[in-house]
């Protein structure tokens, strides 16, 4: 199907506003089956929560990779830009919110869980970068080494939450179990079906245009399949659950690298994550550092100084920003030596035709 770019855009903005608000929507009922079925706040954000808002990113990673030809280049950039946007809605989160008394309100066990995910940013750079050619059932043994950190990091991860967390009162959602359930399964299915026409625009705009298609992925895909967590994290800072909102930024960030696992037996041509390109690790290397000053943050906040906490959140959201900045001065498009050279000998040709 031939299609113009602002035919393409206008469906990429009428998806990514669908896919936003089913994402907002699975928080809501997220939360709301945590209640019901007596889990915590802890559960919810780093878990359920976290599962629930990056189901964008899972359903749109498939559905690139599943295009005619495939695109996982954009798949990629989507994981990899889900988690330096992750980080960066941290940032801003806990700057607006109270800088170092927001942070004191995170249990110490988060540390765990934000361990987790430098591990699992750090082994997806890893695999990216030295593309290992190894497949078991045409799925990728990175895929699958992956896949079985995340298991072993997430029981981990439970068994050191804080044991008093499971106490906590939370307020009655006003709907039953079964309705909830309900609910959540048709929202889930509206946010596959937005992420679909928005993983199809974005390939069409990249074509049109240009435009690397690693670096839409890392740069527009990811900040609107991102928004979910933005929104379910700025709730959780207005009702002073703080451990709720990092642990559904953190666990986005675990499941998101899991997500190459999920696509990998989709994509046909190869393993998903050999498919990087500088794009992929520039921003998968500011994501790490982002995840690690959070840590460090988190770790040390009684001993550091309030300025210097404001001051180390908002370097994070300057190196988001040169990151991204980065990328795009990457992935522009532009016109190659040899097309230049071949431009300049055809107008000669019609110089001396013209002049003959």
């Amino acid at each position: 199907m031939e299609m113009n770019l602002g035919l393409s855009i206008g469906i990429f903005v009428a998806s990514a506003v669908a896919v936003i608000y089913f994402g907002s929507l699975l928080a809501k009922y997220g939360d709301a089956l945590a209640t019901l079925t007596g889990w915590g706040r802890l559960f919810v954000g780093s878990l359920l929560v976290a599962l629930a808002t990056s189901l964008p990113e899972l359903s749109t990673n498939i559905s690139a990779v599943r295009l005619a030809p495939p695109n996982p280049e954009l798949a990629l950039g989507d994981v990899f830009g889900s988690n330096m946007a992750n980080m960066f809605i941290l940032a801003v989160v806990a700057l607006i919110f109270g800088g170092k008394r927001f942070l004191q309100k995170v249990a110490p066990e988060q540390g765990y869980l934000i361990v987790l995910a430098a591990i699992m940013t750090g082994l997806a750079i890893l695999f990216a970068t030295v593309k290992i050619d190894i497949s078991v059932w045409q799925i990728g043994i990175s895929s699958i080494i992956l896949l079985v950190v995340y298991v072993i990091g997430m029981k981990i991860v439970y068994t050191k939450r804080p044991q008093d967390a499971d106490g906590e009162e939370l307020e009655d959602p006003g709907i039953t179990l079964t309705k909830a359930w309900v609910m959540f399964g048709v929202v889930s299915v509206g946010v596959i079906i937005a992420s679909f026409f928005l993983a199809f625009s974005v390939d069409r705009i990249a074509e049109i245009t240009g435009i690397a298609s690693s670096t839409l992925g890392i740069l527009s895909v990811a900040v609107v399949t991102s928004m979910p967590e933005a929104a379910a994290s700025i709730a959780a800072a207005r009702m002073g659950a703080a451990d709720l909102g990092i642990g559904n930024l953190y666990g986005s960030c675990v499941f998101n690298v899991t997500i190459l696992c999920y696509a990998d037996p989709f994509y046909r041509q190869g393993i998903l994550v050999n498919q990087s390109d500088p794009n992929h690790i520039i921003a998968g290397v500011v994501a790490l550092i982002l995840i690690l000053m959070g840590l460090l943050l988190i770790l040390r906040r009684d001993k550091l100084h309030r300025l210097l906490t404001w001051s180390a959140l908002a370097l994070m959201t300057a190196i988001y920003i040169a990151g991204a900045v980065a990328v795009a001065r990457l992935g522009a498009p532009h016109t190659s030596t040899a097309s230049i050279d071949t431009g300049i000998e055809k107008s000669v040709q019609e110089s001396f035709v013209q002049e003959s």
